[in-house]
């Protein structure tokens, strides 16, 4: 098989393209800390959504401290009741603001409309709208919840 001088180009072209790649993901061995978050805030919606108590309280610090003092361990029961209650949830959130302070700490603010629905509705047999604020650390690489606040839109 004989190469012409536009199969050489093109192939240098994709080595090219392959090293820029390898070059652009070497310099980005850790994401930047908004979209870690991101990412693990979309692991929250995930593990509600998956009804998996203890992938939610994987997102949530040890020390962290809910409403009324609810710490990690109240907050994963508080979730294993609720989908216990709903054999389908769903978690969809508004835009997230995020504000950094500093390198390890967050505050990420938002809103999120929660439903539960019994296996048989197609509609959710409950509701609700929230704004939501958190706070967040960074521990061992890891960006986790240690402190959240939940307030009813409409009431």
């Amino acid at each position: 098989m004989r190469r012409t001088h536009g199969d050489a180009r093109r192939i240098r072209g994709m080595i090219g393209l392959l090293l820029a790649c390898v070059l652009a993901m070497t310099g980005c061995k850790r994401a930047a800390p908004e979209e870690a978050i991101r990412e693990q805030v979309a692991a929250l919606q995930s593990a509600i959504e998956a009804r998996s108590a203890s992938d939610v309280a994987a997102v949530l610090d040890d020390d962290f401290i809910g409403p009324q003092n609810m710490d990690r361990r109240a907050a994963r029961q508080l979730a294993a009741v609720m989908m216990l209650r709903h054999q389908r949830i769903g978690v969809l959130t508004g835009p997230l603001d995020i504000t950094l302070q500093g390198e390890d700490r967050a505050m990420v603010r938002t809103r999120a409309a929660v439903s539960g629905a019994d296996g048989s509705a197609r509609l959710p047999d409950s509701a609700q709208a929230w704004r939501v604020e958190s706070g967040w650390r960074l521990r061992d690489g890891v960006w986790r919840i240690n402190r959240l606040d939940w307030t009813p839109v409409l009431e």
